[in-house]
């Protein structure tokens, strides 16, 4: 008896990631609500960094304790700044990369 050939079929190559935890297919594209999540989300976090950097100042009853309390510990606010405009190129940079078609 002739052993009959059988047609290969030829799976899409899948990258593993974590040992496997996590898989890719090649060439898969980034779904449009994940691409707009991740703006939707950082946009306010950055926001909310900028607006709250120093604490809830304009509290009427907790305010002026959180004024004190920042001129006794000498806030810096370059470095604020410089964390939000971290946050800030962390968004534009998973946004651009989201919006590629896929790698390898």
């Amino acid at each position: 008896m002739a052993a009959e050939i059988k047609p290969q079929i030829e799976q899409p190559a899948v990258h593993d990631i974590a040992g496997g935890w996590i898989t890719e297919k090649t060439d898969t594209p980034v779904p449009m609500f994940l691409r707009i999540a991740y703006v939707v989300i950082a946009t306010p976090g950055v926001a909310y960094l900028i607006m709250y950097m120093y604490g809830d100042v304009g509290n009427a009853e907790r305010g002026p304790l959180i004024q004190q309390f920042n001129l006794s510990t000498h806030t810096s606010e370059p470095l604020m700044y410089a964390i939000a405009a971290l946050v800030a190129v962390f968004l534009v940079t998973v946004s651009l990369v989201a919006s590629k078609k896929g790698h390898e």
